[in-house]
């Protein structure tokens, strides 16, 4: 693991320039300015605030099911009070620009490419970012594995094991079984294959993986991480390890998808005994 200091990156990003424009649905301006947004040819993702393994995740590809999603609000805001749910009763879900797809965002200047392909594959890369100490905050990255489809990816799909990596997914597959073991990398192998097929082709420096790469998560970690840390609690033995979830696009953009604060740590493929228990090791 490696310590995180706040000295080593100072300069603060703005949101747009790492995380995909996202609405929360449980709010009603978001969820307004959401519906109000919206084009025909768009593409979003809707997923709930709360959840993991890729449970109530669906693809928003067409004007029938935004209107579909629109009209199941608008009829709970219409129900009668003693009906009626609250905002705060309302399902917990954001509704995000799908990094997935091309196209060009309404808000200025911002251009969302295509997702890099590893063998015409659709991939994310989890990493770690741990809370050693909250009193002083002590935090830590570690490196952790990159996370690859069965299925070569092909945007027009219904399939989301076509486009959501976790492993809970990818078992939907019909070739899991034959193929998992191919889903996850370890992160010295994406650093090959990125030298290999895209350091001289795309002018990124050797080892881009463990260098430009590697930085740019650790600065939206703790960007991330000074934008919560009033909320978090802060007493002597606490600490928590947090899965960060990042996609590159094609032109090597990195954008973070998600932090989860209950990261999964299973060991059921070869690459992942390797890796997690010395993530757990380290981290206690």
């Amino acid at each position: 693991m490696r310590k995180i200091s706040g000295s080593s990156h100072p300069k603060l990003l703005k949101m747009e320039e790492f995380f995909p424009e996202s609405f929360r649905l449980d709010l009603k301006d978001e969820r307004n300015a959401f519906f109000e947004l919206v084009k025909e040819d768009q593409f979003w993702i809707c997923k709930p605030s709360y959840s993991n393994q890729g449970r109530g995740i669906f693809l928003l590809k067409n004007p029938d099911a935004v209107t579909t999603l629109q009209a199941k609000f608008l009829s709970s805001e219409g129900d009668p009070p003693s009906k009626r749910v609250s905002c705060r009763d309302l399902p917990a879900r954001i509704v995000q620009r799908a990094a997935w797809w091309r196209h060009a965002l309404e808000c200025p200047g911002r251009y969302i490419e295509q997702p890099l392909l590893l063998e015409g594959k659709k991939f994310d890369v989890r990493s770690y970012l741990l809370i050693a100490c909250t009193a002083p905050y002590v935090l830590f990255f570690a490196q952790g594995y990159v996370r690859l489809t069965c299925a070569n990816y092909d945007a027009t799909s219904d399939d989301l094991t076509v486009h959501l990596t976790n492993q809970y997914v990818q078992k939907q597959h019909s070739q899991y079984s034959q193929l998992k073991d191919e889903t996850v990398w370890r992160m010295e192998h994406f650093n090959r294959y990125v030298n290999e097929k895209f350091s001289q082709t795309n002018g990124l420096p050797q080892d881009w993986v463990f260098t430009v790469f590697t930085k740019r998560m650790q600065q939206i970690m703790l960007q991330c991480f000074l934008a919560a840390k009033h909320k978090l609690d802060r007493k002597l033995g606490y600490f928590d390890l947090i899965g960060c979830d990042f996609l590159v696009d094609e032109n090597f953009k990195v954008w973070l998808l998600e932090m989860n604060a209950n990261p999964a740590l299973h060991t059921n493929l070869k690459v992942l005994r390797d890796i997690i228990p010395s993530i757990i090791y380290e981290s206690l």
